[in-house]
């Protein structure tokens, strides 16, 4: 490096290599590894652009993001993010126990063989009742045509549906106490 005349001017190279070499005479050697490994991560994170589905997957977030920036749904999903972060910290540990048991109990419920049989059954026992009430035209009337609503055909037949589709379930729960 050459020595520079009080008057005359550096060039972009001159100051360029004065940087460098106050860098290197200020850095320690465990500085230079941290240095060079944070750059060998960088690198490899910009190789990974060079994937067509990575820059077309990063290319939709931004498309996205500037979207959703646009419309002012960032500051809702922010604030959404707020509120489940405050219910967390709020929470203690007997709440957060309470209802991972409450969880635990409705999955036990819910996802048991006599659950799935029960519901089965209902099923069943519905869509019997709709085939039957389908072939089933409804009656006429009944006592002075039963307070003119009663009397109504799609009246008789929703009683019907109803009437056929408990005595189906009562008929189908006791197949199965069987």
């Amino acid at each position: 490096m050459k020595k520079l005349d009080k008057n005359e001017a550096a060039s972009p190279q001159d100051d360029l290599m004065r940087v460098i070499g106050a860098a290197t005479d200020a850095l320690s050697d465990q500085m230079v590894e941290r240095m060079a490994t944070t750059v060998g991560n960088a690198l490899e994170i910009a190789d990974q652009l060079n994937d067509e589905d990575t820059r077309a997957a990063i290319s939709y977030t931004l498309e996205r993001l500037t979207q959703l920036h646009r419309i002012g749904a960032i500051e809702t999903l922010f604030g959404l993010l707020e509120a489940i972060h405050c219910g967390r910290m709020a929470m203690t540990d007997p709440m957060i126990n309470r209802l991972l048991g409450f969880a635990e109990h409705m999955v036990s419920n819910l996802g048991n063989e006599e659950m799935a049989t029960m519901v089965g059954t209902a099923f069943n026992a519905l869509q019997e009742a709709v085939d039957e009430t389908k072939n089933n035209p409804p009656s006429g009337g009944g006592v002075f045509s039963t307070v003119s609503m009663l009397s109504k055909p799609e009246t008789q037949q929703a009683l019907q549906f109803l009437l056929t589709t408990t005595s189906k379930m009562k008929q189908h729960f006791a197949d199965e106490e069987k």
